[in-house]
């Protein structure tokens, strides 16, 4: 292992790796990735793959869009097969209230230019079928949001960073950051220590316990999500369903599992990602009121992951006040997967120096300091 880097990232996931080869690019090759685990471990490779760019916020609907145009030339500049599929995300609405929000988030949506339009009932039966719109009064559908394996997309900024020059470091966790003079001067694993001017905090849940070195307290809750995926059943749709109403989505797999997920409003702050028999049952009750369909089809494999939750669903990138060096790109709530080709490509153009083809300004860590926030409602 170097003992000395240019730039250490901790955290081996899809914003980790992608920001290694997107710094790499550049020119930026002295770079080290450090995993405790093994690539993906974390809240990538626990995470449903989904690509949605249906958001509530500019900031969110901006990154995913541009994002989902990144998704789309993966395979061919890092030549690996991601699995990139666009399905589309339909998200249905039940009450007045959520009529009215959409109407918002589509009208923002489609000034951005993003092709998202209202449904009937009867469109979307056709295009998610055996549904259950009871009570649905209309719906959302965006036909380029869409789905990508979790793992491959970051084994493959892994690889391609590692023809880059890159350094990755699995099973090697970070035991302490150290600085001199309100600046970042290295980092010490339980392999030994790297010098460093430059430290970027990409590890999730784990991204509170690392700031917290150096002094810096993230406003960041770690929470439990839970997954899980029926056999293989014969194809019949493509996209994903969202109701906000029921706190799930779900989506059937290239090879015809139906994956599914519930965010629990009950679930309490931790680490805890095993899996339990309340999800499974609560989750399994929720499937079969939206189709019931599925009513004969045998679960498989169910898991759990953690979403690294900020105060207004946003992540925080960039710098932070106090301590110079120590790059943030965590607390994404749950949807760091579907931003993080965006996202890395903007971090790497703010450490290499260059001008910013998009604003993060609102994405600062200060804005939990100035009151300065905007919850996204879009999260499941």
């Amino acid at each position: 292992m170097k003992r000395r880097a240019d730039a250490v990232i901790i955290g081996g996931g899809v914003s980790g790796c992608g920001l290694a080869y997107c710094l790499a690019k550049r020119g930026f090759k002295d770079v080290v990735v450090l995993e405790r685990e093994y690539l993906a471990s974390g809240a990538t490779g626990r995470c449903g793959g989904g690509i949605r760019q249906q958001w509530s916020t500019e900031e969110n609907t901006k990154l995913a869009m541009e994002s989902v145009r990144l998704f789309g030339q993966l395979d061919e500049e890092l030549e690996y097969e991601t699995e990139f599929e666009q399905g589309g995300y339909l998200i249905l609405a039940y009450t007045d209230q959520e009529v009215e929000q959409y109407k918002k988030n589509v009208a923002m949506q489609q000034k951005l230019g993003l092709d998202v339009r209202f449904i009937d009932p009867k469109e979307a039966r056709e295009i998610a079928p055996h549904l259950n719109t009871e009570g649905v009064l209309c719906a959302t559908y965006c036909p380029s949001d869409g789905s990508a394996n979790p793992f491959y997309v970051t084994q493959a900024y892994a690889e391609a960073a590692k023809c880059l020059g890159v350094q990755i470091e699995l099973y090697t966790p970070v035991t302490n950051i150290e600085k001199r003079g309100g600046r970042i001067a290295s980092v010490v694993t339980s392999r030994g220590k790297i010098e460093t001017p430059l430290i970027v905090n990409a590890a999730g849940g784990d991204s509170v316990s690392l700031a917290k070195m150096v002094g810096v307290e993230l406003p960041i809750v770690p929470t439990r999500h839970e997954i899980m995926v029926t056999e293989q059943v014969e194809p019949f749709f493509t996209t994903m369903v969202i109701s906000f109403k029921h706190g799930v989505y779900f989506r059937q797999e290239k090879r015809g599992g139906i994956l599914m997920g519930y965010g629990d409003p009950d679930e309490r702050p931790g680490f805890d990602i095993t899996s339990s028999m309340k999800f499974l049952r609560t989750m399994s009750r929720k499937i079969l009121n939206l189709m019931p369909a599925l009513h004969r089809v045998k679960v498989v494999r169910q898991w759990g992951g953690l979403y690294d939750t900020t105060p207004d669903a946003l992540p925080i990138l960039g710098p932070v006040d106090g301590v110079e060096g120590f790059i943030q790109i965590n607390g994404f709530s749950g949807h760091g997967f579907m931003l993080a080709p965006k996202v890395v490509d903007l971090l790497a153009q703010l450490i290499t120096g260059e001008e910013l083809d998009l604003p993060i300004d609102r994405l600062h860590m200060d804005r939990f300091l100035t009151g300065e926030i905007s919850r996204d409602l879009s999260v499941v």
